[in-house]
């Protein structure tokens, strides 16, 4: 897998997809500061440890889940290498027969092809039909690691300037879960 050096607050220099376009923005806006890295197609957890070595911290595995009715969604940003039950963590969130959301809602709602799920796409969803669920680790860990709702670009940032900057501006809240 063909991986760019680090970049420190640099965006790709290429064209970028209006959805890529808007994440940079908005970090740009809220003065988020960030390393990047571009490559093929991070779209899985094993090609995701490749590119987490070169940015020097694990990208987070975000699941982008619904209730049986799929009429409540769900983001979940997890460890790479904690499993997932869906049972314990229904069970902290009050939602049963949680299971994998259709594509057509990650793409409605947080504007993320399958494999570019990310924390990012929070800024998309404007009417707030998306709960944000952290695993308690990664809520606590100095730095997070997610894509900007491309899978070809992968970003390094302060947890701290997410929770405290990017959400409030989103609208979002975080339900911290422990798996």
């Amino acid at each position: 897998m063909e991986i760019s050096p680090l970049f420190h607050n640099t965006r790709p220099s290429w064209d970028l997809l209006p959805q890529e376009e808007a994440a940079f923005g908005i970090l740009e806006e809220l003065g988020i500061d960030y390393d990047r890295v571009s490559s093929d197609p991070a779209d899985n957890m094993e090609k995701c440890a490749a590119v987490s070595q070169v940015l020097g911290v694990p990208i987070c595995k975000n699941l982008f889940l619904c209730n049986r009715q799929k009429t409540d969604f769900y983001l979940l940003c997890m460890g790479p290498d904690k499993p997932f039950h869906t049972k314990d963590l229904s069970h902290q969130i009050g939602s049963a027969r949680l299971s994998f959301a259709p594509e057509e809602a990650l793409w409605e709602l947080l504007r993320c092809t399958p494999g570019s799920a990310t924390i990012l796409g929070l800024m998309n969803d404007t009417e707030h039909r998306v709960r944000l669920l952290m695993e308690r680790e990664v809520y606590e860990a100095e730095y997070l690691s997610c894509h900007p709702c491309i899978c070809t670009s992968s970003l390094k940032l302060k947890t701290s300037d997410v929770l405290r900057k990017f959400l409030p501006r989103a609208g979002h809240e975080v339900t911290v879960v422990d798996l």
